[in-house]
Parts: C-alpha cells; structure tokens; sequence
C-alpha cells in the first residue's frame, strides 16, 4: 500500500517560538522515522505529509493515499485531534485511529466520563469547574484531584492536582484555569493502584494487548502520575506487566477497559488508564485513542514489548485493523455486479 503519514512535529513547532508546554503533545523526529521504517519493513510505500495544513496542500494539489497512517495531535481548539480525520474522510481516504466524533469527545475528558458513567462502567465522581466561585458547589468530599479537561500527556498534572481540602479548592483551580484557559475537571481523588491498559483493534475485534502497572519510585513526585514523572520515566517510573491470570484485578481492570473502548467506539489501537479507589476497585480514567508511538520511550510499545509483541508486529496490527475500513475498488463493488448478466 502507499501510506501517507500525517504527524505534528516538536521540532518544527519549537522553531516557530512555541513552548515546551504548548509542544508536549506532539511527536520527536525519531518516532515519526520509527513509524516509516516499521511501515517499509512491512512491504508499504510511505509518503510524508506532516501536519494538516502540509496536508490540505497536498489534498489541493491531488494527492491521494490507499491510507494514511495518521498520528496529527492539531494545535488549536477542542476539535484539534478530529481535525485531520474529518478532512480525510471529506475527501474518502481511510486512515489509522479513530473518526472525528471519537477524537472530539475523548480529548474532553469529562464528556468522555459523562458516556462512560451512562454505559454503567465504573468511574470515580467528577465535575467541571469553568469559575473559580464554582468550586464551592462542588458535590462531593475530598480530596479532590484536578487537571485540563482537554489537555494529554499529563499537561497540568501536578503534585498540586491533589487537593486535599475544600477551602484550596477555588486557589487551586484558579492557578490551572489561568495557564490553560479551559475548564477544569475536578475528580475524587483515587489513592490506589493505577494501570494502563493497551488495546488494539476495532469493534468486537479490539483486543487486550496487554496491562501494566505504573510504580512510581523514590524520586518521583509521590501519589501522581504527573507531568514532570512522565517526561523522566526513564529514572522516575517502573512500569510492571500485569497478567489476569496472576491478579483477579487485572481481569476487572481489563473487563473495564475492553468496554470503555467498545462504548466509545475508539479504533485500531489505543491505550486506558484505570485507577482503584480507597476500597481497591478499578475506575475509568481516561483513554488515549491517539497513543504515543515512540518505539522505546511511548506507553503502547513498552506494554507490547513486555508481551512479546515487536514495534513492527504493533504497527501491523494497526494498519491492519484501519485497512479493513478500506472501500473495495469499483470492479469489485457490489452495486457493479448486479449489471453484469449471469454467466
């Protein structure tokens, strides 16, 4: 197949005067050469296009794909992942991960809670915060745990996200309120243990791939899987492959990401984070339908590599999955065959 990559590159931004912060979300040159060389070790043709104004370029000029392979985070509003999908499908080319009403739902986090909790699936209590006068009229206890509604990659994460008391609530939401400008989603604090779970695939076909648990060590900020942990994983997070057939809870935590990813109808390849509360059950957190893909540093290939699943194997199972969303060629389309006669 020729495969088209579309991709937000760090680089690029950060040579245009963007911040570290505002470029946390998107990718480092070494991932987007991982993805290519995985794609031609597999017998494809690939082709750059980078991010969605290279791509409406292309597009203009006539361009086209048997898919695209797209990892595009976007920059701007709460559609910024949707963005690129949404013109793909305006123009009938398939590409990898989920459609735009996914991509737009899931980057809201408590949108994507407020489905998750209709469903009957397990998550903690919540609510948005938008003013910091709205704090007080939140209904429930401490403590409270507080992040971006629409931010990834543990932007705004914190070890001042835990609020551990009514009163710091109003300061608190204020400080993210102001660097972020977006409302605040403002959970029960969950103490227990958190995992997160990769799948891949779509539909009944989306499966387990596998489940870890992130182990916080000494020099990591306590209780958090924050920003700042995410960044220095490398010296500041263990991460420990879990098997339900060792740990009835995984079994749980794997039953309740398996349905949060079929609910939402995410696709092809994904990951979830689940937490447990005081009383150790698991509760949905959050789903990522736009993973990472470094192949050494990124969440979806280290729990693959811990299963015995190669980043070349990983990348497969992904174009695999998003090609049979592939239309026939018109010679072997349905309605075409109904006008030829009976042999």
């Amino acid at each position: 197949m020729r495969i088209g990559l579309t991709y937000d590159l760090r680089s690029e931004y950060l040579a245009l005067g963007y911040s570290e912060d505002e470029t946390a979300e998107f990718d480092r040159d070494e991932t987007i050469h991982g993805i290519e060389s995985a794609l031609w070790r597999l017998g494809h043709e690939t082709d750059r296009i980078g991010h969605i104004r290279r791509l409406v370029e292309r597009l203009a000029a006539g361009h086209r794909w048997d898919l695209v392979f797209n990892i595009a985070e976007g920059l701007i509003g709460i559609g910024r992942e949707a963005q690129v999908p949404a013109l793909l499908d305006a123009y009938g080319i398939p590409y990898t991960f989920s459609d735009p009403l996914v991509m737009s739902l899931t980057l809201h986090k408590a949108m994507t809670k407020r489905v998750i909790r209709d469903a009957g699936i397990p998550t903690c209590a919540f609510t948005t915060v938008a003013d910091p006068q709205e704090a007080a009229a939140v209904g429930f206890a401490p403590p409270y745990f507080i992040k971006p509604v629409a931010e990834g990659t543990g932007k705004g994460v914190s070890l001042q996200s835990i609020v551990r008391r009514r009163r710091d609530l109003p300061d608190a939401c204020s400080r993210l309120l102001q660097t972020y400008r977006q409302p605040v989603l403002v959970e029960r604090f969950l103490p227990g243990r958190e995992f997160t779970v990769g799948i891949t695939g779509s539909g009944d076909r989306a499966q387990i791939l596998g489940t870890m648990e992130v182990l916080l060590l000494p020099a990591a900020e306590p209780s958090v899987y924050s920003y700042h942990n995410k960044e220095n994983s490398e010296e500041l997070v263990r991460y420990r492959l879990m098997r339900p057939q060792e740990d009835p809870l995984i079994a749980a935590v794997e039953d309740i990401a398996l349905r949060a990813w079929r609910t939402l109808g995410c696709r092809d390849g994904g990951r979830l984070d689940i937490r447990c509360d005081a009383k150790g059950r698991p509760q949905f957190m959050e789903v990522n339908p736009l993973a990472g893909l470094h192949f050494e540093h990124s969440d979806l290939p280290i729990i693959g590599s811990l299963v015995g699943v190669t980043f070349d194997s990983l990348v497969a199972r992904i174009v695999e999955s998003a090609a049979e969303r592939i239309p026939p060629s018109p010679a072997n389309r349905p309605e075409h065959a109904h006008h030829h006669s009976p042999q």
